[in-house]
């Protein structure tokens, strides 16, 4: 993911978002370029259909942190909250919020789940979080659990790229290196059971979710900044 240098990671996003006033994004099906335009702040409508629940979430928040030494890495913390609180702040309005990973007894209000065998990477991850999502959810977020700046406007952007383009079935934040940031997107339920292999063994996250027709929705400055080394851990602290 994106390596960033902002010491205050939300006013850096608050100053991006007052400083844009649109951001294009780019989503390729079928061969063909659309452009996918942000509309204007407070221009979007809050309706998403009416029948069934309109998402859920799954936080994979299985990383060992071996190159931090070993450590619990969702359990960093950076300022006043964990690397894994922030991510549940971010998927907060879903229903339900589903995390893969070891066991912790003191997180409530979510569905706990581990992949098999524990420690077989982000795409078994993935399996076993879509087993707890029920069929009437249209929409899962699907989030890592190292990420240092991802808000609820991070969800909304992509719920609403999703939305305004019919014709994808997913929406991801790319970085300003164009690199896709799957671990921060939005998919369509019904494309993502699809895409995901029976067995994950000799399978990749990357490969599954290329498969998905998706846009690709700019990331604020900042915004997919991830831990992953001690460096990264001394820039956000």
């Amino acid at each position: 993911m994106v390596r960033g240098t902002c010491e205050d990671q939300p006013r850096c996003l608050a100053r991006a978002h007052q400083d844009s006033t649109a951001h294009q994004a780019v989503s390729r099906s079928r061969g063909r370029r659309r452009k996918y335009v942000e509309p204007a702040e407070g221009a979007r409508t809050t309706s998403h259909g009416t029948s069934g629940t309109a998402w859920a979430a799954i936080v994979l928040a299985g990383g060992t942190g071996r190159r931090l030494g070993g450590v619990d890495k969702p359990g960093l913390r950076v300022g006043d909250r964990t690397l894994l609180d922030r991510a549940l702040s971010a998927v907060s309005g879903a229903e339900p919020v589903v995390v893969v990973g070891p066991f912790r007894p003191g997180l409530t209000g979510v569905v706990q789940t581990r992949e098999e065998p524990p420690g077989a990477g982000p795409l078994a991850a993935l399996v076993a979080g879509l087993a707890h999502v029920p069929p009437t959810v249209r929409e899962v977020a699907v989030f890592a659990a190292d990420l240092v700046a991802v808000a609820p406007s991070t969800v909304e952007r992509l719920r609403g790229a999703l939305r305004d383009e019919t014709d994808a079935d997913g929406a991801v934040l790319v970085d300003e290196h164009a690199a896709v940031q799957w671990l921060i997107g939005v998919w369509r339920t019904d494309a993502l059971r699809a895409a995901l292999p029976d067995r994950t063994a000799g399978h990749s996250l990357r490969a599954a979710l290329g498969r998905i027709t998706r846009v690709d929705v700019p990331a604020w400055p900042g915004e997919a900044l991830d831990v992953d080394t001690p460096e990264d851990l001394a820039r956000v602290t």
